[in-house]
């Protein structure tokens, strides 16, 4: 597989203080890869960087060998921790507007996960929980054929019985050759569809690897390794 997301010597700074000092990473396409730590860590300021919505102080981000900027945002589908949509749009118009934007979208594949949820097409956004907002929005997200889908606390506001379809939907719907990166701190959800994983705290990578060698050469869940590495 094709690297699709190239980091090297990466760091972000405010003033003298350090939010994020990465280094070098490789992700190749095909893989669902946790990006895991306590709230505070530094999750957010790497997806907004990968995402471009910020600028790295030093270091550079390639997302299909191309540096982070106008070119990528086409084969880049993100979804940030809060609401982005404005609250008078109906369920129709996000999925009109997703479909005039962005040329990967696949609106059958939108409107069928909308179904399979219960979501009717005219409710606004306004009348809707927070959870219905957020499904609709990771269904947005998903339904683009992207090479790269950076997620941002996917299920952090849904109730524990959505969280298994909303899973469920990250691994049935994106591209195979893509990479899918889920920031959340909710390790024990999420830890059955990935593949790797990179525990950050303070803005550094602590620890990275396989899943599956984890469980193998360690005999330990990632939740448990995680609840080791991070004990107060």
């Amino acid at each position: 597989m094709e690297t699709v997301l190239e980091i090297k010597g990466l760091k972000k700074s405010y003033g003298k203080k350090a939010a994020l000092d990465i280094g070098n990473l490789e992700f190749k396409g095909g893989k669902i890869i946790g990006l895991l730590g306590p709230n505070g860590s530094g999750k957010t300021t790497f997806i907004k960087l990968v995402s471009g919505l910020l600028t790295p102080t030093l270091g550079e981000i390639k997302v299909g060998g191309m540096l982070v900027g106008a070119d990528t945002k086409s084969i880049v589908s993100y979804l940030p921790d809060a609401n982005y949509l404005f609250d008078w749009m109906k369920t129709k118009d996000v999925i009109a507007f997703f479909k005039d934007f962005y040329k990967d979208f696949d609106e059958g594949l939108a409107l069928s996960m909308l179904s399979n949820l219960g979501i009717d097409l005219k409710q606004s956004l306004k009348s809707m929980s927070k959870g219905t907002k957020e499904k609709v929005q990771l269904i947005l997200v998903m339904s683009r054929r992207a090479k790269l889908y950076l997620l941002d606390e996917p299920i952090g506001g849904v109730d524990p019985a959505a969280r298994d379809y909303i899973l469920k939907t990250i691994i049935s719907n994106y591209n195979e050759e893509a990479v899918v990166v889920i920031a959340t701190h909710l390790i024990g959800d999420v830890e059955n569809i990935l593949d790797d994983f990179i525990f950050i705290d303070e803005g550094k990578v602590v620890l990275a690897g396989s899943v599956d060698e984890v469980r193998e050469e360690k005999g330990k869940s990632i939740d448990n390794l995680f609840r080791e590495v991070f004990k107060c």
